[in-house]
């Protein structure tokens, strides 16, 4: 009998690969065996997933570390993690889509306060949908994560604390950010189903947001408060200007493509 992901050969009663360690399944697909799975994945305590949920939040160093380091079974790859939170952000679209409407309609007033009746017409924020957001939401997550790691492997690389290279900083924004997507849309989902207003929900979640990076910061760098606050805010900042610099060369670009089609 041969292994069915590696093709290794495997003796009568072994019930993992020695080689690619899969578990060597004999029996057919049923139901049952499909729950079973299923199960064992994600239900129940002793699965990967819930061990890498919990252990980002108690001890986010072992899991990032451990990964970087060469840990790969024990915790679930960053990459699959980052998959699993971008589903769950599916489910959050679906859901805000579908039941709360409503909630996600932002007040105009809220950014044209000023603007006469008689020229609201002329307001830029005057057709806001959050919709039309929500429904890009896994591809901002998916394109905010280059900009994470540069703005964290530029800080700490320019305070001369260079454990980690670039990849390995992407790494680290990797599961920072899958986790905060799964709890966020957690978080989202229940404010809005007990009525909580959608700006107040979105500043609970954004403060959230911003406690748990320090943490994760904080704990994988292993420094005292003031110090980790000090690399928290030096990153925000180098990520805010990152961020305003493609945004200005994003309209440059915008500007010169519609000036060049509009002078032929």
């Amino acid at each position: 009998m041969t292994c069915k992901n590696c093709n290794s050969l495997l003796e009568a009663e072994q019930r993992y690969c020695f080689e690619c360690g899969a578990k060597v399944i004999r029996n057919r697909l049923t139901l049952k065996n499909l729950s079973s799975d299923f199960s064992e994945q994600f239900l129940s305590y002793d699965n990967k997933f819930l061990k890498t949920f919990l252990a980002l939040f108690k001890t986010p160093e072992e899991v990032i570390e451990g990964y970087i380091n060469g840990t790969r079974k024990k915790y679930v790859n960053v990459i699959q993690y980052f998959a699993i939170a971008l589903t769950v952000v599916g489910i959050q679209v679906f859901l805000m889509n579908t039941f709360f409407k409503e909630a996600m309609e932002l007040d105009p007033d809220m950014f044209g306060m000023n603007f006469d009746p008689e020229t609201q017409k002329d307001n830029p924020f005057n057709n806001i949908k959050y919709e039309d957001y929500n429904n890009y939401q896994s591809l901002i997550y998916v394109l905010t994560i280059p900009f994470s790691a540069i703005a964290s492997w530029l800080t700490y690389f320019i305070l001369g604390i260079r454990h980690y290279n670039f990849t390995e900083h992407a790494v680290l924004n990797l599961y920072y950010s899958a986790q905060v997507i799964i709890v966020n849309a957690v978080i989202t989902i229940g404010l809005l189903c007990l009525n909580v207003d959608f700006m107040t929900t979105t500043y609970i979640s954004t403060f959230f947001i911003l406690v748990y990076f320090f943490y994760v910061l904080k704990r994988v760098f292993k420094s005292s408060f003031l110090i980790a606050l000090a690399h928290f805010l030096l990153v925000m900042v180098i990520y805010g200007v990152l961020f305003a610099f493609i945004m200005i060369l994003t309209i440059v670009i915008v500007v010169i493509v519609m000036l060049v089609f509009k002078s032929k």
